[in-house]
């Protein structure tokens, strides 16, 4: 658990950096700033989107052209959604693995989801008690049933900290970093390029969570 906290808190200070680096300029003069104080760190971001919701069909383009994709998701929507269907399609025809993971629903009401439900119910009035854990389980019954016709998806459950989304493919990745009173969707969302300081800390991220997770099954 340790190295995990040590992993969100290292990758979130250094992602953090970069958006400042990119936000403290003219919505048109962001790009190059934001690159130049990237290559400088060696931290590989190829742009900072203000809202997750804005870099969905980048997604989709990037997502097309994957050999394998990790997700982390607190909640997991996008994974239902248009950006995704090519995913579910081209699992085991073209594209080696899909690796999913979604917060455990089943751990009780003292865990990490329970708290990120807590923290959106005072932000967003339609947040009644089990919502957020009734949307995990939709958005799990799902991708069981993609994985029941394409055997090269996985879904394993994590009850960690839920403080980011992790999208990433062979060639980068997406770290959205929540905000405690926002939506994800409209929380800051990173993309870097491999290979690169955040693309390492994101697989390191996910396997960690991997490897404490519990199976679907």
């Amino acid at each position: 658990m340790s190295e995990f906290v040590l992993g969100v808190v290292s990758s979130l200070l250094a992602a953090a950096l970069t958006v400042l680096g990119g936000w403290a300029f003219s919505p048109n003069s962001r790009r190059w700033p934001t690159a130049v104080l990237s290559r400088l760190l060696g931290l590989g971001v190829i742009r900072v989107l203000p809202r997750q919701q804005l870099a969905a069909r980048e997604l989709a383009a990037d997502l097309a052209r994957a050999r394998w994709v990790r997700v982390l998701a607190g909640r997991g929507n996008e994974l239902t959604r248009d950006s995704f269907a090519q995913v579910w399609e081209a699992a085991g025809k073209g594209l080696d693995s899909v690796q999913v993971l979604l917060p455990d629903t089943m751990a009780g009401h003292d865990s990490w989801l329970s708290q990120r439900e807590s923290d959106m119910r005072h932000v967003d009035l339609g947040f009644s008690a089990g919502l957020l854990a009734d949307q995990v389980r939709v958005n799990a019954t799902y991708v069981s049933e993609v994985r029941r016709r394409r055997e090269l998806v996985s879904l394993r459950f994590y009850n960690l900290p839920n403080v980011h989304r992790l999208v990433i493919t062979d060639d980068v990745a997406y770290l959205t970093m929540y905000r405690q009173t926002e939506h994800g969707r409209n929380s800051p969302c990173i993309v870097v390029h491999r290979p690169s300081v955040l693309y390492d800390h994101a697989l390191l991220l996910f396997a960690t969570a991997w490897e404490h997770s519990r199976p679907a099954d």
